[in-house]
């Protein structure tokens, strides 16, 4: 890998977590106003067509795209995602952009604690260290011992659980199935399965927020176009660290639209995770 397609590869996640973060707001946006299932359902739709249109422009079509040896597990991943992005959505509109990203930040640190269980992978004593810094963080930003507990203020931490186990799942299948497959199976079964859910709360929608329904389906296909040309020119461990920009940019979303505020112990909490969340990454790259 190239000092060029290193650097491109760096440039296209930070345009990944800025369209990321400005498709979350539009999600909190929506998701004050309407059903988040809807939303999420009409949102899987654009993203089914957009996963169908560039798995029939690829060699032997839709059914190469959609032949696997473990449905059941593609499958169960995909549900897990679209879950997953309810769950978030949700944490949006009850803790604002700032504090749920803050806490989901910590996913990274989840997924090296669960890739032993899960995966077979050894975890070493300064990864489990970091995680313990991390989880510190996390415990900073909910504040259980200060009054009363919020039991919202967990949501985003579901969320970021669920994450975690959708993308170690991912890596799981990836010992059979292409990038192409496992793209191909979130998209369909995921808009199946919203689907099934999402038009029992079906709401009418207002012209302007059509035009806000249409802008948060274009910044997924493009998020995931971007991303996946990301990853087709660098390093996974190269870009990844740059992934925590989302929080950055999703902060600042929060603060200018949404006249959120950061508090010091997101702040300091955020930190603690955000900084546990690279070394975990460095240790990983160097093990590699």
């Amino acid at each position: 890998m190239n000092a060029q397609n290193t650097r491109l590869g760096i440039w296209l996640m930070i345009a990944t977590t800025f369209i990321f973060a400005v498709q979350d707001g539009i999600s909190r946006h929506l998701a004050g106003e309407y059903n988040v299932l809807m939303v999420v359902m009409i949102r899987y739709w654009f993203f089914a067509a957009f996963v169908m249109t560039i798995a029939s422009r690829k060699a032997g079509g839709l059914r190469a795209a959609a032949t696997t040896s473990q449905p059941l597990m593609q499958a169960f991943r995909s549900l897990l995602l679209v879950t997953e992005i309810c769950v978030m959505i949700f944490g949006f509109t009850l803790l604002g952009l700032v504090e749920s990203h803050a806490v989901f930040a910590c996913y990274p640190l989840l997924i090296a604690a669960l890739s032993g269980p899960v995966l077979g992978e050894k975890v070493g004593w300064r990864r489990w260290l970091a995680i313990g810094v991390g989880f510190v963080g996390v415990i900073i930003i909910l504040e259980p011992g200060f009054g009363v507990f919020e039991p919202q203020a967990i949501v985003p931490l579901i969320a970021a659980l669920m994450f975690a186990l959708y993308g170690l799942l991912t890596r799981y299948v990836a010992r059979r199935d292409t990038a192409a497959t496992s793209f191909f199976w979130t998209g369909t079964v995921g808009s199946v399965a919203m689907t099934a859910v999402g038009m029992w709360f079906w709401e009418p929608m207002i012209a302007s927020d059509w035009v806000w329904m249409g802008a948060l389906c274009i910044t997924g296909a493009a998020g995931h176009w971007t991303l996946i040309k990301c990853y087709e020119v660098a390093e996974a461990s190269a870009v990844q660290p740059f992934a925590y920009l989302q929080l950055m940019f999703a902060s600042t979303i929060g603060i200018l639209a949404f006249s959120e505020t950061i508090r010091l112990n997101v702040a300091l909490g955020g930190a603690l995770i955000v900084g546990a969340g690279l070394f975990t990454l460095w240790r990983q790259r160097r093990a590699a």
